[in-house]
């Protein structure tokens, strides 16, 4: 087998045939620890906890609940008139600032306080039961949903984090 027309796997199959002295190699190797070197191109992504996962999994489906909700209490009021005497497009917009309320606290789960966001926007969603009493059902449903997610996230975190601890020092037992 010539040098041309060595196999893929071979070391020599990528230098030069008419060089012999063997630097293509070694360029090949500089190239490779200077590749090894290099700042990747993009961050590691932030680990989440399993508390703020489930709390943006559930905001998320809220987002779809509300859109939906806010077009139902709007078409209900254009037959009726305004519930509370409000114009009909009351309606579509404040399901529009609680839809961007719901976007805006899901990338800020990362903080303690967005959780406190997260209750109030439970609350909110609750009180849109006057306008329409089917949202109280709605409301309670996410507010448990809600409250279920925070309670098991944060026990699995301790979980967690007690495991996380045991085997970094495991001479010592978690409290």
């Amino acid at each position: 087998m010539t040098a041309a027309a060595s196999a893929p796997g071979d070391d020599r199959s990528m230098e030069d045939p008419a060089d012999d002295s063997g630097t293509g190699r070694a360029r090949r190797e500089g190239d490779a620890d200077a590749a090894a070197q290099a700042p990747p191109s993009s961050p590691a992504r932030r680990a989440r906890s399993v508390r703020e996962s489930l709390a943006s999994i559930v905001l998320t489906f809220e987002i779809v609940v509300v859109f939906l909700a806010a077009l139902v209490i709007w078409g209900l009021s254009r037959e009726e008139g305004g519930a509370f005497g409000l114009p009909t497009w009351v309606p579509l917009a404040a399901g529009g600032v609680v839809i961007l309320g719901l976007v805006i606290t899901i990338p800020l789960l990362r903080y303690e306080w967005a959780y406190v966001l997260g209750w109030a926007l439970q609350a909110l969603l609750l009180l849109s039961g006057l306008l329409n009493p089917a949202m109280f059902v709605v409301g309670a449903l996410f507010g448990g949903m809600w409250a279920y997610c925070m309670i098991v996230g944060a026990r699995i975190d301790r979980a967690r984090a007690a495991a996380a601890a045991a085997d970094a020092d495991p001479g010592k037992e978690p409290a």
